[in-house]
């Protein structure tokens, strides 16, 4: 009987630190996965942040070029009045419609 019980006695200890190094092997593998994950989640966050800046930012020029093209349209609209040839023949052209009288002012000397 004591031969037995030294012979179970010294396989325990070989099949438990093999099973001890496999669980901290396998532990450690598990923390770095962890640590690489965390690492990479917080710059995804801080790309998140970035993305959602530019988004506002973009929302806002894309306003003010909503707001410029209805500008635009309305000027369109505009020039193809008669209004608008009107002003543009008395402006840049001098011409007058033909019961206007002009009046020119006395150069005074």
């Amino acid at each position: 009987m004591g031969i037995s019980r030294n012979k179970k006695n010294r396989r325990r200890p070989k099949y438990g630190w093999g099973n001890r190094m496999a669980l901290i092997g396998i532990t450690a593998v598990i923390l770095s996965l962890a640590v690489v994950v965390n690492v990479g989640a917080s710059s995804l966050r801080e790309k998140d942040i970035e993305y959602q800046v530019r988004e506002a930012e973009l929302e806002k020029a894309l306003a003010a070029e909503e707001a410029r093209t209805a500008q635009l349209e309305e000027y369109r609209i505009y020039v193809q009045t008669k209004q608008y040839v009107e002003k543009v023949a008395k402006e840049k052209l001098g011409l007058v419609k033909k019961d206007e009288i002009l009046f020119k002012p006395e150069e005074s000397e």
